[in-house]
């Protein structure tokens, strides 16, 4: 039995700290995703001392099912990655941090890869190269791994490809036929505002909890304020988790609206803040915490997270600072 299986671009992530000047010499938009090709992606990396450079299994859910098993949490993942060296980087490095991973490899292509550059300010610009994760189709789902799972948790990239939201989708009615729930993140301000509508009938329908950011929750529903956002939101979704940065987050659930506090740090690196919430949250819920000791576990995980370089723990949580935790 699995707390959380999570279906996701498999990518492997390369990490480094630049100056606001390399980001913008490329022309990109700092602090979002942007899908690139290999040579754009080579491109900028070259520019950069090797030396500089971190490597670890990511992608946005790939990163929250590894912070489950932080944890001590029981996940799996399913995604796409190519039998190269960079594809077995990736599952061995799941596989490490204790995440169950049994996919079949691929061969038309190379596995996926995000150059994350990391300014002074701790925002994240990400240069995303998508692969075979690209590929990621219904065949590669599997029934009796998400039978497996208390909850399927789908990121929202994969509505970005026809493949990938075939694959999404299918992986969400099996959850239901099934009685797992859904929990889904809106992954990127990008996204939202490319496919509003399509997202909101997904958080009306089969979702059962909404991860999002201000930002996203924003682009969602039209509010200005957080919690005029949190509120709409839980109109349309039964539970809903909406992060505010320094400030904490809002949980919606049984219609009640509960306020997480912030926990202060010095941020030094956005990577992973949200995924690192989701996969906080997630373990919480599916091992008998409360909505808002969840809400409390994720706050001061993500503020852990940012206060180092990397979207995986430098120092876990042992049992007994949860417990403190969340008491």
């Amino acid at each position: 039995m699995y707390d959380v299986l999570g279906v996701g671009n498999a990518l492997v992530d390369i990490q480094t700290q630049v100056r606001d000047e390399i980001v913008s010499e490329f022309g990109f938009d700092k602090g979002i995703m942007t899908l690139v090709d290999n040579d754009r992606q080579m491109q900028v990396l070259a520019k950069l001392p090797r030396h500089t450079l971190y490597r670890c299994a990511g992608g946005s859910a790939a990163n929250t099912i590894v912070a489950i098993a932080e944890f001590g949490g029981k996940s799996a993942y399913i995604g796409k990655v190519s039998s190269d060296e960079v594809g077995e980087f990736f599952l061995k490095d799941l596989r490490d941090n204790g995440v169950k991973i049994d996919v079949d490899c691929s061969t038309a292509g190379p596995t996926g890869t995000c150059a994350v550059l990391i300014t002074e300010d701790a925002q994240r610009t990400m240069l995303t190269n998508l692969g075979v994760s690209a590929t990621l189709g219904p065949e590669d789902i599997d029934e009796e791994e998400i039978k497996r799972a208390k909850y399927l948790y789908v990121e929202g990239y994969l509505l970005t490809g026809e493949s990938s939201k075939a694959a999404a989708m299918l992986a969400i009615d099996i959850a239901k036929k099934h009685g797992v729930k859904v929990a889904f993140t809106a992954s990127d301000p990008f996204l939202v505002n490319m496919l509003r509508d399509e997202l909101l009938a997904l958080i009306e329908g089969p979702v059962d909890l909404l991860f999002c950011n201000e930002e996203e929750a924003k682009s969602l529903t039209g509010k200005e304020t957080p919690t005029d956002c949190a509120i709409e939101l839980h109109r349309h979704a039964e539970n809903v988790a909406m992060t505010l940065g320094p400030n904490g987050s809002i949980v919606m659930h049984a219609g009640e609206t509960i306020a997480v506090p912030g926990v202060p740090c010095q941020a030094i690196d956005t990577t992973g803040a949200g995924d690192m919430y989701a996969g906080a949250f997630l373990y919480a819920i599916t091992n008998g915490m409360s909505w808002q000791q969840a809400g409390r576990l994720a706050s001061h995980a993500s503020s852990r997270i940012v206060s180092q370089m990397g979207a995986r723990l430098d120092q876990k949580f042992s049992p007994h600072e949860v417990e403190e935790l969340v008491s």
